[in-house]
């Protein structure tokens, strides 16, 4: 019964209990025997627990463990309501350049971290005047929303507990934080700036002015 189970499974990002009792059609089975078998093929190393009650076989995540876009879709799975953004975005783009950071993300849901053998999966909660910025693409059925460049970048200084700066040309908060923005392009500065106008926060107006003092003079 398990390499059938397994085998039927292969195929699907996640699976869960419920998912395992519609492939035996047995809608009676006992959910504590199911967890128990679960148990045992995790251990085994045959599923890999996502997180309680959410799994993926070994079979899918060998296969699909080296696309570019696997931990993004294991991050849509694990919050759903959630997007890709902050250090993880940034970092893609060549926006943080020296450091490898988990895969981040933020919702609407609580701020907390997943860490699995998949990796560590953290989420930043925001409010939801702020909930915007993404597009949307897709990896094995599972649809994934990721911040614009300028979204990634407003979200990581929006969220963070920024080092001490003055607005003066001097003080640089971009090299601070170790981020390459010279070469940020003119439609995505423009977009940063009208993030910080839609979030009438104070703080991300000092930033603007400082940025705009320092790496975007030109």
């Amino acid at each position: 019964m398990k390499a059938k189970i397994l085998a039927s499974l292969a195929n699907l990002p996640y699976f869960t209990i419920e998912a395992v009792k519609q492939l035996l059609d047995e809608p009676s089975l006992d959910d504590a025997s199911l967890r128990t078998a679960i148990y045992r093929w995790t251990k085994a190393g045959d599923v890999v627990r996502l997180k309680k009650g959410v799994y993926m076989t070994r079979r899918f995540h060998e296969t699909h463990q080296r696309d570019e876009d696997f931990a993004s879709m294991v991050s849509a799975i694990l919050i759903p309501q959630s997007y890709l953004s902050l250090e993880y975005v940034l970092q893609r783009n060549g926006i943080l350049t020296d450091v490898t950071y988990p895969v981040t993300a933020v919702t609407l849901k609580q701020t907390r971290v997943f860490e699995n053998k998949l990796g560590t999966f953290s989420y930043r909660n925001i409010k939801p005047a702020l909930y915007h910025g993404f597009t949307f693409s897709e990896y094995s059925g599972i649809p994934i929303a990721s911040a614009t460049m300028a979204k990634a970048l407003f979200d990581f200084l929006y969220l963070r507990k920024l080092p001490k700066y003055s607005a003066n040309e001097g003080d640089n908060l971009a090299e601070k934080l170790r981020l390459n923005l010279d070469a940020l392009a003119v439609e995505d500065r423009l977009a940063f700036a009208g993030f910080v106008g839609h979030s009438q926060s104070k703080k991300m107006e000092r930033v603007l002015e400082n940025l705009k003092g320092t790496v975007w003079q030109a």
